[in-house]
């Protein structure tokens, strides 16, 4: 993977970077959530460009439902702390991320308390924009 990514930064190629984000945070793989949390660290991760934002964290969230509905709840956490943080900076990205609980209901009675905990977390966050504020709330009820 590290070879591809090499050939993809020498070629400037920034939509198959970000493919290559997509793939590893969708892996269905034991690590998933610690290969997330290296790729928003990598040097190519940005927070302030959406695509490349939504090409790890969103696609973590929507596309990795083992690691995200994780027991232990660790992937609820970090999209929930990733909700928080992006809002100050792009809250349509934030409030679009946030959606990713909005099925809570849906789930087994120990993850819907994860996500609801998540959900009234964030809802209580000072400062949150009213677009994330919007949805988190209105996923509560």
């Amino acid at each position: 993977l590290s070879k591809f990514y090499g050939k993809a930064k020498d070629a400037g190629a920034e939509l198959v970077i970000n493919k290559w984000f997509a793939l590893q945070a969708s892996a269905d793989a034991d690590d998933a959530l610690d290969t997330v949390k290296r790729l928003v660290e990598h040097e190519a991760f940005s927070r302030t460009t959406p695509n490349r934002y939504r090409a790890v964290v969103n696609t973590f969230a929507g596309a990795n439902p083992r690691a995200f509905h994780a027991a232990d709840g660790a992937g609820y956490a970090f999209i929930k702390d990733e909700v928080i943080r992006t809002d100050k900076t792009n809250n349509q990205v934030a409030a679009r991320l946030c959606g990713s609980f909005g099925t809570w209901k849906k789930y087994d009675a120990p993850r819907q308390a994860l996500m609801k905990a998540c959900l009234e977390e964030i809802v209580a966050t000072e400062g949150l924009s009213k677009d994330t504020f919007e949805i988190a709330s209105r996923s509560l009820k």
